[in-house]
């Protein structure tokens, strides 16, 4: 009896010791090279005045965009891609229609890891609007300009893109050419966006070109996004930087509403020697996507803006 239990028993160790080792075996690499993270909103606004002694005009509006932020890692690779539209309206009784926003960015960066955090890198970018701007508040009766690819600006280079974390990211491309396209037959006289003739339809210009986007997670539910540029065009005044920058604070009330407030500032001496200011504030709509996962073991991506 002994000799038929003792393989018996040997045979039921060996078994429960593989079962054993099939359980503690390593988990199946899950984690996702692809991450969306992205907000759609409609604003909307609206104020009625009737026997008001204090005064006013009935008007309503709304805003609509889509801001996406797509990001490929893995290994050594790193694609970052961004989508940003934004357009809207304002109706004021006895005044009309006009625009309150209107916005088309483009921008794709693709590079690869040469020492940790930094990446050899080559990119692209387009800029632009979807309807015509008018002098006098966008009054279709004043003169026009500005329209579609009128300006539109494209960006083509290679450089460098430094990113430690899913917080910050900055990009220096000493190659950079800059196109300024200007397709309205209407704006293509000499001066108008940097032109050196008339019926010019694009300026070109290569140069220097830096990006960074830095995004701060204040509190619960509320966030910002901060992104500036630099440019310096080698060929022509390279002393006559094109300085922008650009805020986006999100307060996020539930899952489907939120508060924006948004702030651009720009100075292109080819556009208008000032400095250009725009701001917008609505309430809203907002259905945000976020399916960040931790791709590395020295990242945990987007905890910034983790519900």
């Amino acid at each position: 009896m002994r000799k038929i239990l003792l393989p018996i028993s040997i045979f039921l160790g060996m078994y429960a010791s593989a079962q054993e080792t099939k359980v503690d075996s390593p988990a199946t690499d899950t984690l996702k090279a692809w991450s969306i993270q992205a907000q759609n909103t409609l604003m909307l606004n609206q104020a009625a005045f009737s026997n008001w002694i204090g005064g006013g005009a009935n008007n309503v509006g709304w805003l609509a965009g889509v801001n996406y932020n797509l990001t490929y890692e893995k290994g050594k690779y790193l694609w970052e891609n961004v989508i940003v539209l934004g357009y809207g309206q304002n109706n004021t009784k006895g005044v009309g229609t006009r625009k309150t926003q209107d916005v088309i960015n483009l921008s794709t960066n693709f590079g690869k890891e040469f020492v940790k955090n930094w990446y050899f890198s080559a990119g692209a970018s387009l800029q632009s609007q979807f309807a015509a701007g008018y002098e006098d508040g966008n009054n279709p009766a004043a003169a026009k300009i500005s329209n579609f690819m009128a300006p539109g600006f494209v960006n083509v280079g290679v450089g460098v893109t430094y990113r430690p974390n899913d917080n910050f990211t900055m990009t220096l491309r000493p190659a950079n050419a800059r196109m300024t396209f200007v397709l309205d037959e209407d704006l293509q006289k000499a001066g108008t966006y940097g032109l050196k003739d008339d019926g010019d339809s694009m300026l070109f210009q290569f140069g220097f070109l830096g990006t960074a986007i830095y995004k701060v997670k204040l509190m619960e539910n509320i966030s910002l996004i901060n992104t500036g540029s630099v440019f310096s065009n080698y060929i022509d005044h390279p002393e006559r930087l094109v300085l922008s920058y650009g805020a986006v604070l999100n307060m996020k009330i539930n899952r489907f509403i939120s508060t924006n407030i948004t702030l651009d500032v720009l100075y292109d001496h080819n556009q208008i020697q000032k400095t250009q200011l725009k701001q917008t504030l609505g309430v809203g709509f907002a259905y945000n996507i976020d399916n960040g996962v931790k791709r590395s073991d020295r990242k945990d991506n987007q905890s910034w803006l983790k519900k």
